[in-house]
């Protein structure tokens, strides 16, 4: 709480973790991780549906060893972000499980939002799981986590132009195996 009584943001509780965890705090580090475990598995659920355990896994271990080289502790959840989208492909790829849909109907999204405990409802999770991984991964940056193309493209390592593709490909495949 600050001196008005007010509880702080939690990007501001995590900064102070941050800095004490890169500092050695070994407690610090162990909290900052607790702390992050919801959003890390938010994001890893709908990318690698058939491995959340080991995305998670992976995205922590990624996090704990690459925390010292942030620059910037208030931008701990961008950065967070980043990393586990990353290893959450990764294991994605890694098992190979997809089962491709047809991309051939034209519509939007809109409206994919989390229930009130954070996770998305199964029958969506259902529906992702079955889109190809480069759809599911921008399909939850831009519907879940809010990013624009270019910050999607940047997260991803892949130009502008191929995301805004996979988003419109990702969008018909969602929208027609919703209507299956």
């Amino acid at each position: 709480m600050d001196a008005q009584g007010d509880a702080a943001e939690p990007w501001e509780t995590a900064a102070e973790l941050v800095r004490a965890a890169q500092n050695g705090d070994a407690l610090a580090m162990d909290e900052l991780l607790t702390l992050v475990t919801p959003y890390v598995t938010r994001l890893c659920r709908p990318i690698a549906p058939h491995d959340v355990p080991d995305a998670v896994q992976e995205s922590l271990v990624a996090v704990f060893k690459g925390l010292r080289g942030l620059r910037d502790p208030l931008a701990f959840y961008g950065w967070v972000r980043t990393v586990t989208v990353r290893e959450a492909v990764r294991v994605a790829r890694r098992t190979a499980v997809e089962e491709p849909a047809d991309p051939s109907d034209l519509a939007r999204l809109g409206g994919l939002r989390t229930g009130t405990d954070g996770d998305l409802p199964a029958d969506i999770r259902d529906v992702l799981a079955r889109l190809p991984i480069r759809h599911r991964a921008v399909l939850v940056l831009r519907e879940l986590e809010g990013l624009d193309e270019a910050a999607a493209a940047e997260l991803l390592g892949v130009p502008t132009g191929t995301v805004k593709s996979r988003l419109h490909r990702a969008r018909s495949a969602f929208r027609k195996a919703w209507s299956r």
